[in-house]
């Protein structure tokens, strides 16, 4: 007579197939349970009103943009709140404000917002190709729009040229600002035409032709004419400049204040 060892492993019970299914079932039901449960939490947590915005902070030097216009022309457009917020899209909204050159926005836990801007800073106008009220350009040449009755300072110039030539159009008169200052004049508008050619107009009503060229000929082409005209008009009784043609070769055309205009050789060059 023999014993069974009942120490010895006893066979594996294997399931019906069937019953495994429904046990395999039952898992993939539990765990897409708890992945719903957490999906709805998780949306109900961050639509929650708990992360509302509820401060809006603005740093920067800011002058025109009140609390009126931010409110008037940003808020509106935020959507979301701390989580859901569009940083993107928040920023747009601030740069729409009248005046905002550009927007920093960040959060700050748990449901304020700290916005940074910077305004244009106003140099020149911009005279428009079609009829209308002047735009601006600000200290980086880039033209935009305000209200004119916003805009203090009464001495800006006129700057004039072919469509995204703003920037190129104020490094110029940045330049001939100095050469006609030893003149004692200054550079009320600028113009740049379509052909490339230059047109200054001075503040006692001089209009200079300074012609074509790149921005270094330009610039030594009327410092020429700066350091040789007023020998030319002391000897007509220091009468005043109307008009200046600097287009010629070897000199320029000149007419004072009633007089013809005459041709009058300029120093060569020197290197």
């Amino acid at each position: 007579m023999t014993t069974r060892d009942r120490s010895a492993p006893s066979d594996p019970v294997t399931l019906p197939l069937d019953v495994q299914l429904m046990r395999s079932g039952s898992s993939v039901l539990v765990w897409l349970l708890v992945l719903g449960l957490l999906l709805v939490g998780g949306h109900w947590l961050v639509h929650s009103p708990w992360f509302a915005l509820r401060q809006v902070h603005v740093e920067g030097e800011v002058e025109h943009s009140t609390t009126d216009s931010i409110r008037r022309h940003a808020l509106p457009r935020l959507e979301g709140n701390y989580l859901t917020l569009d940083l993107v899209e928040a920023r747009a909204a601030f740069e729409s404000i009248p005046w905002v050159r550009r927007a920093e926005v960040r959060r700050v836990w748990p449901h304020d917002l700290i916005v940074r801007l910077e305004e244009h800073q106003p140099v020149a106008y911009w005279e428009r190709e079609v009829a209308g009220e002047p735009l601006l350009v600000n200290s980086f040449g880039e033209v935009f729009e305000v209200n004119l009755g916003d805009v203090e300072d009464e001495t800006l110039p006129t700057l004039r040229g072919p469509r995204d030539t703003s920037a190129q159009v104020l490094a110029m008169w940045k330049r001939l600002v100095p050469v006609f200052a030893a003149m004692r004049s200054r550079v009320d508008r600028l113009e740049l035409s379509d052909r490339g050619s230059w047109r200054a107009h001075l503040d006692r009503g001089a209009v200079i032709e300074l012609g074509r060229g790149d921005a270094d000929e330009i610039v030594d082409r009327t410092r020429r004419f700066v350091a040789s005209v007023g020998q030319v008009s002391r000897r007509f009784e220091n009468r005043a400049i109307e008009y200046a043609d600097l287009r010629h070769v070897e000199g320029y055309a000149l007419k004072l204040a009633g007089m013809g205009t005459t041709a009058h050789p300029v120093p060569a060059r020197k290197h």
